[in-house]
Parts: C-alpha cells; structure tokens; sequence
C-alpha cells in the first residue's frame, strides 16, 4: 500500500522537531538496508532527507546532481557503496545522528 502524501508529511514534520524519532528512521532504514531489505530502507533513506537535509543541499554536499540522488534512492535506485555512504554520513552531520554498528549473534 503506498504512503499517502499526509502521511509523509506528518513523518516529516515529526522528524523535523523530535530527535529521537530522527535517530529511530536513521537506525531503521538502515537495518532495513543492511538485512536486505534495500528498498525499504531507501524509502526511509529518502524521507529521511526529505525532513532534514533536502535534496537540494544533498547534492550540493555531495557535489552529485539532485536527480542523480533521487534515483539512487529510489526503489529500484543502485547506489555505489561510494555513494551510500556520502549518503548516511551526510544525513548524520545534518541530523545530529551518530550511529554505530554492533553485531549480534543469531
């Protein structure tokens, strides 16, 4: 089922003023990612940026062209490993997020 437009803009304005929920999206689209969920986690990625960062000044940051950026996070987007991770440490700086990585035994 697809977000509706009021939906994401109540995500955004959440993200926006609350922190945590920020550092919540950030750690959820990316264990969505890194569990192979990819499309999931760029969706969150995507909107992510959409509340924080912007496009526009993504692309200034990375020195990429926005659309280039809107594609890679798209669902069936392919970002280079390069590019991902300009991507997340990028959104950490403008969200105040630092995240680490553990590993947990299955």
């Amino acid at each position: 089922m697809a977000l509706t437009r009021e939906f994401k803009n109540t995500v955004a304005a959440r993200a926006q003023r609350d922190p945590r929920f920020r550092e919540a999206l950030f750690t959820d689209a990316l264990n969505a990612y890194f569990s192979g969920d990819t499309a999931v986690g760029k969706t969150i990625l995507r909107d992510l940026v959409n509340a924080t960062i912007g496009f526009e000044e993504l692309a200034a940051t990375l020195k990429k062209p926005s659309k280039s950026l809107h594609r890679m996070l798209a669902p069936r987007g392919n970002p280079s490993t390069e590019n991902f991770f300009s991507i997340v440490c990028a959104l950490q700086k403008k969200a105040h997020v630092k995240l680490h990585v553990t590993a947990k035994a299955s």
